[in-house]
């Protein structure tokens, strides 16, 4: 990992933070908005936007991994499941403990690691570790992804995700009884001030918007259909988390050990179910859904007894 900090001349005030990366950096601009979209800028301490308007004066920090230290190595995944395969996409189930894509300190299987292990061709736009890559699910959540296979996909595709035209359904198990229990999150998300791999609710956070409903309740926990407005890093176990309903299985963000043990999970209840979206190639709406994998069936049987 590699990190500058540097003041704002006088010469970029009012420039987009891509635009000002490339100049100061001497970046490629893809790859500084590819830095601010992982969260690897801020500016007087609160995280950028790659469009966001730089200031004279302000205190610019960026941190990036270098592309070459991070490549695709093909893994096969037996668990992972080709949902839909055509010229332009391929949609697939993504088992638990595989990552969308290669990154610093990540040493297990991949997504595109498997699809190229599998023989897929994907497309070459976009960063070379990430090449495909248009969303992005956590290593340790389960479900649906879609990888875009030709350049013209991969374009539609992030412009579809970045204008939130995707309907993205996930299925979560919380701690206790949201109240109400329907009803929407709306609170900022940045890094967490004290934690390099966590974040939380913070002010000045990139703008957040999580809707819930409650499908099924327990003595102990709840069983909630989630629909994301915006699509940020650990958007819906923050979000829960801060409404003090963390996911149950979520060490990181504060599940409680002992209903984990009871239930069998070592990671968060929460699963993509439903993914839906243009396709890239006919315009036509599709919908793509998937079933529990076998850890989140039997917490949620144990739950039901």
């Amino acid at each position: 990992m590699e990190s500058r900090s540097i003041p704002i001349p006088d010469g970029l005030d009012g420039s987009r933070v891509d635009a000002g990366l490339a100049k100061l950096l001497g970046f490629s601009r893809s790859f500084a908005a590819e830095i601010a979209e992982a969260g690897g800028v801020t500016v007087d301490g609160r995280e950028a936007g790659k469009s966001d308007r730089l200031a004279a004066g302000s205190w610019l920090e960026v941190s990036w991994q270098p592309k070459s230290d991070v490549q695709v190595v093909p893994i096969a995944v037996p668990e992972l499941t080709i949902v839909h395969d055509d010229d332009d996409i391929v949609v697939i189930d993504k088992p638990v403990g595989v990552a969308a894509h290669p990154s610093v300190g990540w040493e297990g299987p991949t997504v595109l690691g498997a699809l190229a292990a599998a023989g897929f061709r994907i497309s070459t736009s976009g960063a070379a570790e990430r090449a495909g890559i248009v969303h992005r699910l956590d290593a340790g959540t389960s479900g649906l992804m879609v990888v875009a296979k030709s350049e013209h996909a991969y374009t539609v595709l992030k412009r579809a995700f970045h204008d939130r035209t995707v309907e993205k359904i996930y299925h979560a198990v919380v701690q206790g009884h949201p109240d109400p229990l329907t009803g929407t999150i709306d609170a900022p998300i940045g890094r967490h001030p004290r934690s390099d791999w966590k974040f939380a609710v913070v002010a000045g956070g990139k703008p957040s918007v999580t809707h819930y409903e409650t499908i099924e309740a327990f003595p102990s926990a709840s069983l909630l259909e989630i629909h994301l407005e915006t699509g940020r890093t650990h958007q819906i176990r923050v979000h829960m988390a801060a409404q003090r309903h963390p996911c149950v299985g979520d060490a990181m963000y504060g599940a409680d050990p002992a209903l984990s043990a009871r239930l069998g999970l070592s990671r968060q209840w929460l699963h993509a179910v439903q993914l839906s979206f243009d396709h890239p190639a006919t315009g036509e709406w599709v919908t793509f859904t998937t079933t529990y994998p076998a850890d989140l069936q039997h917490a949620l049987d144990v739950l039901r007894t």
